[in-house]
């Protein structure tokens, strides 16, 4: 068990100072004065804020890149990587490299992060269609395999395999299909490049049949300006969109999500991810690779303290966008993203300016005064 005493709570959002009891994992009560019961580990969070964990919906967990031949490949993320991101809920999934990279070794590096600590999904898929799987069928993929929630594709994109509107409603369809079989999200993570058909065939697909919207998530969605402006448009339809933490331009997120605010969209149809270890190209106008490098998975846990400390948004606006909002499109919401009797242990506790003291996952402090305590197998020690 462990008491955290009088943490200024932000569930996201804001509901005061209180005493939260876990236990087993859960978060057991909420309350105030709440007494230490037998063995029980006391955390004093006096002067801290009190978040849920950080939910990353897109991390190149087994690595990504491979764009500039085969020492360009990105390495595996390590576990005490994520803990400094504050990140307690992983989704992994592959990149633009199906073809030295597979669904296997992505599922058993998911399956080695839960081992490790914390909670991991994936989704089969790459960029390329059909989509790369472990039974041989998508259906088969999310149906039967417990971290198997979707598929990932890359549309928009000169290294997407361009597939028809067709065939993009078929694979719709199908992870539709399959999600309400298996009680999960069954949704399709669209990879979008800078081309200027942007999200125009997912806004075909939508207005030729009656797949949810919910079943498209498209990501870095401010590559372009068109492709912003019909993002924006799609989160007005209900669905939601992605943004990519980390940009070399320190206010670009906060700029995106004024516009967004200032033009209607729901912040609620907003999420943040990292794509950790996901590599980050540039191409000349010849299509050349000129410059690669691979991004971190703490970019999420630093956007929100830009936002907070210099941007002026109140944490209760933009937290949601890292944890309940992301909760909520993965629809793992009655466990995760927030903080509320009953749901998973998972908490973060910072100081005012947003910096990391105390990492909680499934009810173990896997960080404490800011250092990692919990480590991978592989970790550097």
């Amino acid at each position: 068990m462990i008491l955290i005493k009088q943490a200024d709570i932000y569930a996201p959002e804001s509901i005061g100072i209180h005493d939260v009891l876990l236990c087993a994992g859960k978060i057991e009560a909420i309350g105030d004065d709440l007494s230490p019961l037998c063995n029980c580990q006391v955390i004093d969070g006096t002067g801290m804020k009190l978040i849920p964990g950080i939910i990353d919906r897109h991390v190149h967990v087994t690595g990504g890149g491979g764009e500039g031949s085969f020492h360009t490949r990105a390495p595996e993320v390590q576990l005490s990587s994520l803990i400094q991101g504050g990140v307690t809920t992983v989704l992994g999934l592959l990149g633009t490299d199906g073809i030295t990279r597979s669904v296997e070794n992505l599922v058993a590096k998911v399956k080695a992060l839960k081992e490790e600590g914390i909670s991991a999904y994936a989704v089969s898929g790459s960029y390329g269609f059909p989509p790369v799987t472990i039974t041989g069928d998508l259906q088969k993929d999310i149906v039967f395999i417990d971290e198997v929630i979707g598929v990932k594709l890359a549309i928009s994109d000169h290294r997407a395999p361009n597939i028809s509107v067709e065939e993009l409603i078929r694979l719709g369809s199908d992870v539709r299909t399959a999600g309400m079989l298996s009680g999960k999200a069954g949704i399709v993570v669209l990879h979008m490049g800078d081309d200027n058909r942007g999200l125009e065939p997912v806004f075909e697909a939508l207005e030729r049949t009656s797949i949810p919207i919910k079943t498209f998530q498209p990501t870095h969605v401010s590559r372009t300006e068109k492709l912003l402006k019909d993002a924006f448009k799609f989160a007005k339809m209900g669905g939601t969109i992605d943004i990519t933490c980390g940009e070399s331009r320190r206010d670009k997120v906060a700029l995106l999500l004024k516009d967004a605010k200032s033009q209607g969209v729901p912040m609620e149809n907003l999420t943040f991810s990292s794509d950790g270890q996901g590599s980050w190209s540039k191409y000349d106008e010849n299509g050349k690779l000129v410059k690669i490098g691979v991004s971190d998975v703490d970019t999420i846990i630093k956007e929100l303290a830009y936002l907070v400390n210099e941007a002026g948004f109140p944490l209760e606006e933009v937290l949601p966008l890292g944890t309940s909002n992301v909760a909520r499109a993965l629809e793992i919401d009655g466990l995760k993203g927030s903080i509320r009797e009953g749901a998973d242990a998972d908490l973060l506790l910072v100081n005012d300016s947003m910096e990391l003291d105390t990492v909680i996952a499934g009810g173990n402090v896997m960080m404490r005064n800011g250092e990692v305590l919990v480590k991978g197998t592989y970790d550097e020690r």
